[in-house]
């Protein structure tokens, strides 16, 4: 089992396409996970994106994107083992890498959710038929 096995669900409140795009396009990978170096190994399209991850970890992770209502869940996945120095230590260094990952793509998956959903008053269905938008997240960091 990976010392890293964390699974998430954020619901937005868009088009399917327009989250899709943000998840094909590399830049996002870069603001998401600065640390990384993701491959993919499977393009699904509209249905999300696989990768392979090197770097700062070692395994697998996945965007899965499911259309629900008048939206998509947005279903996260990482499986990944610690670098080969940290991996002796105790499960404690697991522990804090979980919840550094957890806390990083909450940040991450929010600020596209703020930029996606601009403009959609609370409780307002969602304008599925809204063209995909590019989101510059860099600009909501703080």
């Amino acid at each position: 089992m990976p010392a890293i096995d964390l699974v998430d669900d954020t619901f937005v409140c868009t088009a399917p396409q327009a989250v899709a795009a943000q998840v094909a396009d590399p830049a996002s990978w870069t603001r998401w996970w600065p640390d990384l170096q993701l491959a993919t190994t499977r393009d699904r399209g509209v249905k999300g994106r696989q990768w392979r991850v090197r770097g700062a970890l070692d395994g697998t992770s996945e965007i899965w994107l499911e259309p629900w209502r008048d939206g998509v869940l947005v279903h996260y996945y990482l499986r990944a083992d610690l670098p080969a120095p940290l991996a002796g230590r105790a499960t404690s260094a697991a522990d804090r890498e979980r919840r550094h990952r957890a806390q990083q793509w909450k940040r991450a998956v929010h600020r596209l959710k703020d930029a996606l959903e601009a403009g959609r008053r609370p409780g307002d269905p969602a304008d599925l038929k809204a063209p995909p938008t590019r989101t510059d997240e860099r600009a909501d960091e703080r």
